[in-house]
């Protein structure tokens, strides 16, 4: 793109005037329109170092009402950050329904800078890439406008403006050691950000490349581009976005109604086996945090499938300081107008922590699914999306352990009796555990489905019989010794 990039003819002062004064007046009626269509709008701004990227964004939003918009600066990573997946700190940004997202800087400056400095090795490059354009595009499908800028200047026109701000003690701080490798790496880096350009330049999310040498004109320009689009976005009826197949490589999966649910274990194995099997999970802990491995394991189950007896045990083999249980209700009204998978990105562990999932993303095809939370294409584009999540976070080098907690249906009644005869369960028993039952049945093949769909070569579904509940509690230890075993013993000390 910048390899063949022209700067198109700068109008004269009093057009650039004039236009700016109308596309100002437009983004104010914009905004009240963005509400109405409770659209979200992530806007990146790119580019050289000294382009005037903080100045143009100031210029767009001056007249923007404040309680529509966010903007961040995304400098380098934090410590903090650097303990987390790439994606995460542009994730956990992704605006509500209604409201701008102004991003200064972002995942194309860190891919670039990280490959230029070496952090980010040639072979990693490709899976960055294929990273983003996932991020983008189910951003996309999900009802977001993502608006991307790359503002282009020359050496020259860079070294001068480097220059200014260093020479004044009140600006010399914002000229950091990238903008000065940049300015005489110049080509260098101008060939990265092409590549990186070029591959991130998609349909849903296209590139657009700002003349910034003049900042009155770049922000024109950007405005410009904001207006059009926005009209667009509230001119156009949005068509359903397609539903994709799954790139991954799947694990063969029974149906729940094959699963063997007679297996039993006497209470004198089940507490000597728990003892040695808790033992061996704290050792373990230990080495995971030395290592800093991540660790993320979901449960999902039919109600008084035994899921909280299963995590307490699980967890009572844990530095509570070193883990946390994260139990999955309903969402917040702030968290629907989200990117559904944005209350997830939230939560995730650091390196060398656990999280424990009491229900997950899962619910989106399941629960939304069957109580019409969200729409048929919405579900059936969700098994994809998920799928790559849990690539991302594999490729973050996180173990993720997935548990299907399995009862069937007079073992459910039992219990649910049980709970409602026991004062100090009765709290466990809802109507709406009641209604869920009445359907066993669709819930049955939705889970099916989503086993069938999700059940990938890198995040693989565990199925616990659980009518023996110390059974199944065994068993999930088990499998997350042998799935930390495999990680822990695999990478270099």
């Amino acid at each position: 793109m910048i390899r063949e990039w022209e700067p198109a003819g700068q109008p004269e002062e009093e057009e650039v005037k004039e236009r700016l004064q109308t596309a100002e007046e437009k983004l104010e009626m914009y905004q009240l329109l963005m509400k109405e269509h409770r659209l979200p709008v992530l806007v990146l701004v790119e580019g050289w170092g000294a382009a005037g990227k903080g100045s143009v964004i100031s210029r767009v939003i001056r007249d923007m009402d404040p309680r529509f918009f966010r903007v961040a600066a995304m400098g380098e990573r934090t410590q903090e950050e650097r303990r987390k997946p790439f994606l995460h700190r542009y994730a956990v940004r992704v605006p509500q329904e209604g409201k701008f997202e102004f991003l200064d800087g972002g995942w194309l400056d860190e891919t670039v800078r990280d490959r230029f400095y070496g952090d980010l090795a040639e072979r990693d490059w490709d899976r960055r890439m294929e990273s983003i354009r996932r991020f983008e595009r189910q951003l996309a499908d999900n009802g977001y406008l993502v608006l991307k800028f790359f503002f282009q200047i020359s050496a020259r026109e860079q070294r001068k403006r480097l220059k200014v701000l260093d020479e004044d003690k009140d600006t010399r701080w914002r000229v950091s050691r990238w903008d000065r490798d940049q300015n005489e790496n110049y080509e260098a880096c101008g060939e990265l950000y092409a590549r990186a350009l070029e591959e991130t330049d998609v349909p849903w999310a296209p590139w657009h490349v700002v003349d910034a040498r003049d900042r009155r004109w770049a922000a024109l320009q950007v405005m410009e581009v904001l207006c059009s689009r926005l009209e667009s976005a509230f001119r156009e009826e949005r068509e359903p976005a397609p539903v994709r197949p799954c790139p991954f490589p799947m694990v063969e999966m029974p149906l729940l109604s094959q699963v063997d649910l007679s297996a039993r274990i006497s209470e004198e194995e089940y507490k000597e086996e728990r003892r040695q099997l808790q033992a061996r999970l704290g050792e373990l802990h230990n080495r995971l945090y030395r290592k800093k491995v991540p660790v993320i394991i979901v449960y999902e189950g039919w109600d008084a499938a035994g899921k909280g007896g299963n995590i307490k045990r699980l967890a009572g083999a844990l530095d509570p300081r070193g883990y946390e249980v994260i139990p999955i209700a309903s969402p917040e009204p702030y968290e629907k107008a989200r990117h559904y998978l944005w209350r997830f990105w939230t939560r995730l562990p650091k390196t060398g922590h656990i999280a424990i999932f009491d229900r997950s993303w899962y619910g989106r095809v399941m629960v939304e699914r069957l109580e019409g939370f969200c729409t048929e294409d919405d579900w059936r584009r969700a098994y994809n999306e998920i799928n790559e999540f849990e690539r991302e976070l594999c490729d973050w080098g996180a173990v993720v352990v997935k548990f299907w907690v399995q009862i069937d249906k007079d073992t459910q009644l039992a219990r649910f009796r049980d709970r409602e005869r026991a004062p100090e369960k009765r709290w466990k028993i809802t109507d709406e555990d009641w209604r869920n039952r009445e359907k066993w049945d669709q819930y049955e093949a939705a889970v099916d489905e989503m086993i069938r769909k999700t059940s990938t070569e890198f995040a693989p579904w565990y199925i616990l019989p659980s009518v023996d509940k110390r059974y199944a509690r065994i068993q999930a230890m088990k499998i997350v010794i042998q799935r930390l075993e495999e990680v822990l013993f695999d990478r270099a000390e």
